[in-house]
């Protein structure tokens, strides 16, 4: 061991001593782990038991930033448990189930009370006592309930803490920034301005009348203990996309990740050049690697579920047994401090499960086409004597891509009008905004809508990484031409020379060519 790690030792063993805690430390010492490295580990899992440390410690044996001294961020939150969190809960499933997922949904609910900081590792369980003493000072005063007024706005529905009792929450907040400034040496904000609840944020407009109904079912009044939880994150991946595996992958290659089901990977979405289609780069968070991995092993998840909750707090009102003694009957405030339990729930594998059964298919229609607005001549005003084409109104767009039939062409395969094209990016920006992870494209040989894709994978950001396949079954042609014969289609060939990103080596499914055929020679129909 170097000098200055057992130096290191001595001082934070020191301090485990003078509190008459057990060391975690010394175990992982002797298994010869260097004191960085375990402190480490301590702190990334929450400080739970020597076991779950060394577990890290072994996972991550090839993680490149091991020795880095990169430390976590933590942040203090106050959580309402009991008959409330069961009804909020409730509003979190019907809110995105009707209205669909918001950025409320990527966190439990909670009130910040301060907001992420960092702690060297070595100083963690500093806060742990900082946290103890802030709720023992406010323990006498702390209200039985807290007052809630719900507030709503365009953007924002959530409810205000208000009242006299909001001044001892704050009083909280205030207490332990200034006592974990004191004992860990780091900079905390405590959150002194409106404290607040938040129940939906950026959802679409039309959904504020829902979301409202649906809040008026929480009665916040409900008495509960509230608990302030000690949660800490890896600073590095606060902006990158989160994805949990659902099913096993061994590497066929060393450039690839291990994937268990419930692992969680970090994916900078900046930095994807080098992923062909249908893998993305992430790191594990169980292992620290980077590696390529397919994308449809997993799913998508919210940054909150790898956070890692280290100590809480818990206001409630207990009987006092002495009293009780005595035969009064009055109640007083009590607190529980304790760590979080470890052992994986039953509901969480089931949602996991439920999770690995669900697909979904997505249909959408193409944009707004341009002899829609401009009729069946459309062609003949905005085509030359000599068969060139130019724009006679801004609704028309702006340039057509060439093809073997000249413009004649596009008389039976119309493009998507201007404002088609902005309809088919605000829906590519919706579905982006919505978290939907798109696997694979197929689309109609229709121009209008090869369009359509291929502007709705641009706001998605895939149109380098994934292919378009025309299927020709999709296409439902005899529900608005006239004529009796299938109109000529831009072939895969011309549509990539278009700079359209379709897959020229798809092939038509049987099933879809035949179901095309009978559509045909019924004269009328539908794929769905």
């Amino acid at each position: 061991m170097a000098a200055g790690e057992t130096q290191l030792y001595a001082k934070v063993s020191s301090r485990l001593r003078g509190r008459s805690t057990p060391s975690l430390l010394e175990p992982l010492l002797a298994m010869g782990f260097p004191a960085h490295t375990a402190l480490k580990a301590l702190a990334a899992t929450g400080r739970k038991s020597t076991e779950d440390a060394a577990d890290w410690l072994r996972c991550h044996r090839n993680d490149p930033s091991l020795d880095d001294p990169i430390p976590q961020e933590y942040a203090l939150f106050l959580c309402p448990t009991g008959a409330l969190l069961e009804k909020l809960q409730e509003f979190w499933r019907e809110s995105k189930r009707q209205c669909a997922k918001n950025r409320a949904h990527e966190v439990f609910p909670h009130v910040t009370l301060c907001d992420f900081f960092t702690c060297e590792d070595q100083k963690v369980e500093c806060l742990y006592e900082a946290l103890k003493r802030a709720g023992d000072r406010v323990l006498g005063t702390f209200p039985p309930a807290v007052p809630l007024v719900l507030h709503s706005s365009i953007s924002y529905l959530g409810f205000f803490l208000s009242g006299s009792p909001t001044d001892v929450i704050r009083e909280f907040a205030v207490t332990f920034a200034t006592e974990a400034s004191v004992l860990a040496d780091c900079t905390v904000k405590p959150c002194t301005k409106q404290l607040h609840l938040t129940l939906a944020h950026k959802f679409y407009p039309h959904h504020q009348r829902t979301l409202e109904q649906l809040a008026r079912a929480i009665h916040p009044g409900l008495g509960c203990p509230w608990t302030a939880a000690l949660y800490s994150r890896d600073m590095r991946f606060v902006h990158y996309q989160t994805l949990r595996a659902v099913f096993q992958y061994k590497p066929q290659n060393v450039d690839e990740l291990t994937l268990s089901p419930g692992d969680y990977i970090f994916v900078d979405p900046t930095q994807q050049e080098e992923a062909s289609e249908g893998w993305v780069i992430g790191v594990s968070q169980r292992t620290g690697r980077r590696g390529f991995l397919p994308e449809n092993y997993t799913d998508r998840a919210s940054e909150a579920d790898t956070w890692v909750k280290h100590r809480t707090y818990t206001f409630s009102l207990a009987t006092d047994l002495d009293s009780r003694k005595d035969g009064e009957g009055s109640g007083r405030p009590s607190a529980e401090f304790h760590p979080p339990q470890t052992s994986r729930s039953l509901s969480s594998i089931q949602a996991l499960q439920a999770t690995v059964a669900r697909r979904s298919v997505l249909v959408v229609r193409h944009g707004e086409r341009v002899d829609q607005v401009f009729g069946k001549s459309w062609l003949q005003q905005c085509s030359t004597p000599d068969g060139k084409y130019y724009r006679p109104d801004l609704n028309f767009p702006c340039s057509l891509p060439p093809r073997s039939g000249g413009i004649k062409g596009f008389e039976s395969d119309p493009p998507l009008s201007s404002c088609g094209v902005f309809q088919s990016r605000l829906a590519g920006a919706a579905l982006l905004d919505s978290g939907v992870r798109v696997t694979s494209v197929f689309t109609s040989p229709a121009l209008r809508c090869v369009q359509t894709a291929k502007l709705i994978l641009e706001e998605l950001k895939l149109e380098k990484k994934m292919k378009i396949r025309v299927e020709p079954g999709i296409f439902e042609w005899t529900k608005w031409e006239a004529g009796k014969a299938s109109p000529a289609l831009m072939s895969p060939e011309e549509l990539k020379e278009a700079d359209f990103p379709v897959d020229a080596d798809y092939r038509s499914l049987p099933w879809a060519c035949a179901s095309a055929k009978k559509t045909e020679r019924r004269g009328s129909g539908s794929w769905h």
